[in-house]
């Protein structure tokens, strides 16, 4: 996947074949395949940059800011994105397994077609976020902060919302709903008729209900 020609900054971008720094400012920056492993790279600031069919497996973004950044076909598998924020970010067609992403802010967010295993969001504010036709599985979203986060056309699996903070939190289109703990914290949460039947069960054990059968 190449970078949309409709992007705003699409033609300012310049393809960057270095390495990545901690502490950076990088501004119209193009990262184009190839695997980065373990880079070391906190409170690196990304601005008008795009990644398309780069790996990155382990290393360290902890603290960086991404702001208008388009990510397409890219692996991160177990980084550090610990306290970085997210603005006006567009992840595509990626994968995203076992990502640290903890006490950060993601703000106008959007997550397309991503299979995304054991990301770590606690702690984190999500405002104005869209998870679109991806598969989620085990996603933590323990002691977050969600405000207008929608999972449209999006499996979720025994996803965790542990002391979660629900502002405005929609699961109505997506085509499966797995809450593993936490449904007790999702008071304003709104799910639609049949994922009410399906939770039923686990609802009913979160209040102490006990089901039995004559």
């Amino acid at each position: 996947m190449g970078v949309p020609e409709d992007l705003p900054f699409a033609k300012h971008l310049r393809v960057f074949d270095g390495e990545l720094e901690r502490d950076e400012d990088y501004t119209g920056a193009h990262l184009d395949g190839g695997e980065l492993d373990d880079v070391r790279a906190s409170s690196t600031r990304f601005d008008e940059c795009a990644f398309t069919g780069v790996t990155f497996t382990g290393g360290d973004l902890s603290g960086a800011r991404f702001s208008d950044v388009w990510m397409g076909r890219t692996r991160w598998i177990g980084t550090a994105w610990s306290e970085s924020d997210l603005l006006d970010v567009t992840i595509a067609d990626s994968v995203l397994a076992g990502v640290q992403a903890h006490g950060g802010t993601w703000r106008r967010v959007v997550v397309r077609g991503c299979k995304i295993d054991s990301l770590n969001l606690r702690a984190t504010r999500l405002h104005d976020v869209q998870f679109r036709d991806c598969d989620l599985t085990e996603v933590d979203f323990g002691s977050a902060t969600l405000n207008g986060v929608t999972f449209p056309d999006s499996t979720i699996a025994r996803a965790r919302f542990t002391k979660t903070t629900v502002k405005k939190l929609d699961f109505r289109k997506a085509r499966s709903l797995d809450v593993a703990e936490g449904w007790d914290f999702l008071r304003g949460a709104v799910i639609d008729h049949d994922q009410l039947l399906e939770s039923a069960r686990a609802l009913a054990q979160t209040l102490g209900i006990q089901v039995r059968d004559r």
